[in-house]
């Protein structure tokens, strides 16, 4: 189950969940583990780093195009098929895929080479304060395309004149030698819009739309609505490929010291999460991220920050249905001078980003796009990445504000850089003082620091 909704109607998808044959370098017997899953659920590989390779069957019925998805490996993946490499992908937070063209009918081998081993190769994964996993741990599938097919749907509301409009963007692939002219039909809200749109060989084009709707009901906490938008792509009359999603209509915007929802005040109040269960590792089943909203919705919080990384689409999904906000972040955590001045360091940032952002564009629920915990925000190198990775998420979303949670206190030289300052304060934890005074000394300082007149949010706290 890749999310908690039908995601295509017209192609044909399959999933690989299930049990792998597998096998651990340096260990001579062969095992059956269960994806998704960490091996560290096995007792031979507790607490093991190492390379480990998964490998199953797939059976194609009629030869065409496939397209090979993995929701989450961590953390780098070989992916072969029928011994030939596919992908090679870094992070086990943000899905990736591989396009297999003109593959004949009958059996394949499918061969996933998993590594969470530390090293220079791996900037963002090290050792830290939460575990680095191995295995497939999220949801793998495989899909029947078609030569021309829908990358993806990104919808951007908005309000003008008293009525909600939509921003639609269509990215549609072409995987001919030939250029094709696909018919799109694009359905949001009631409406459909409908264009002709040539992609040339081997290349991608965007198809864009900008409309009103009417009688919408707006996505908030009270009330969240949720939309489903679907693009078809019909060729000579019939329909060969087809993308699902769901968005909300609402608007968030930073007035003053103010958040925005739909242009009314709302404030955060909830908590940190990470994605691990003592039974599951990082690959948490749909019933325990239920059970986490279950018991954050009980204490009567309304927001979830993803600390440190971008977070299981389902996860999301459920945030979405609930109303719940979300603050979604790149994986980079704690890194100082050192670790962010490593060879890997800016472009497996720059990836996580766009990877994050081009999957999870559309969830309502995510208000806030965060980088960089407590990173070295004291330095000018630190300051140079931190104004760069702002300005790669506002080059891909400028209708969401975006944070970082420093600990850099009276130090920091960045938060005149963010939409909002976030702070993570643990008083009495590592400094003895007086709460209210520490917290009004951080409060002061930032508004001489660059933070004057921004909202503020207290990011983490404690103990």
């Amino acid at each position: 189950m890749e999310r908690t909704f039908t995601t295509h109607r017209v192609r044909r998808t399959e999933s690989l969940d299930g049990i792998w044959d597998f096998r651990m370098e340096g260990f001579d017997t062969q095992y059956r583990l269960p994806v998704p899953a960490v091996w560290e659920q096995h007792p031979d590989f507790l607490a093991h780093r190492g390379h480990g390779t998964y490998t199953r069957r797939v059976c194609v019925s009629e030869a065409g195009n496939l397209r090979l998805v993995f929701k989450g490996v961590s953390h780098t993946a070989d992916v072969y098929f029928d011994g030939e490499l596919v992908a090679h992908h870094y992070n086990a937070f943000t899905p990736f895929s591989a396009v297999v063209r003109g593959v004949s009918a009958g059996e394949h081998e499918l061969r996933v080479c998993v590594d969470n081993t530390f090293s220079e190769q791996s900037a963002l994964h090290r050792p830290n304060d939460y575990y680095t996993y191995g295995g497939i741990t999220r949801p793998v599938s495989m899909e029947r395309l078609s030569d021309v097919y829908v990358q993806w749907v990104h919808v951007t509301p908005y309000c003008a004149d008293g009525r909600w409009h939509a921003r639609l963007s269509v990215r549609i692939a072409n995987l001919s030698e030939a250029v094709h002219t696909a018919q799109l039909a694009l359905s949001l809200a009631g409406k459909t819009l409908s264009a002709d749109v040539a992609v040339a060989a081997g290349a991608e084009a965007t198809a864009s739309f900008d409309e009103a709707f009417d009688g919408i009901e707006p996505w908030s906490p009270a009330s969240p609505r949720l939309y489903t938008v679907s693009a078809v792509l019909s060729e000579h009359g019939t329909a060969v490929d087809d993308l699902i999603d769901r968005t909300g209509f609402r608007t968030v915007a930073v007035s003053g010291r103010q958040l925005l929802l739909n242009g009314e005040p709302f404030y955060l109040k909830g908590f940190n999460r990470h994605e691990d269960y003592a039974v599951d590792g990082c690959a948490v089943s749909l019933q325990h991220q239920a059970q986490d909203l279950d018991l954050l919705q009980d204490m009567h919080a309304n927001a979830v920050r993803t600390c440190h990384y971008p977070n299981d689409e389902r996860f999301l999904d459920l945030c979405d249905e609930r109303g719940i906000f979300v603050w979604e972040e790149n994986h980079a955590r704690g890194g100082g001078l050192e670790a962010m001045q490593n060879p890997n360091f800016d472009k497996q940032c720059e990836d996580c980003i766009r990877e994050m952002i081009e999957a999870h564009y559309n969830h309502p629920a995510i208000v806030i796009w965060g980088i960089l915990n407590e990173n070295a925000s004291e330095s000018e190198i630190g300051r140079e990445k931190y104004a760069r990775q702002y300005a790669q998420i506002r080059s891909l979303d400028k209708s969401r504000p975006v944070t970082s949670a420093t600990c850099r206190h009276f130090t920091d030289i960045c938060l005149d850089l963010p939409d909002v300052v976030s702070y993570n304060l643990y008083t009495n934890w590592y400094e003895d003082a007086d709460v209210a005074e520490r917290n009004g000394r951080e409060l002061d300082w930032i508004e001489s620091a660059g933070g004057s007149g921004k909202p503020v949010i207290v990011s983490e706290l404690g103990a």
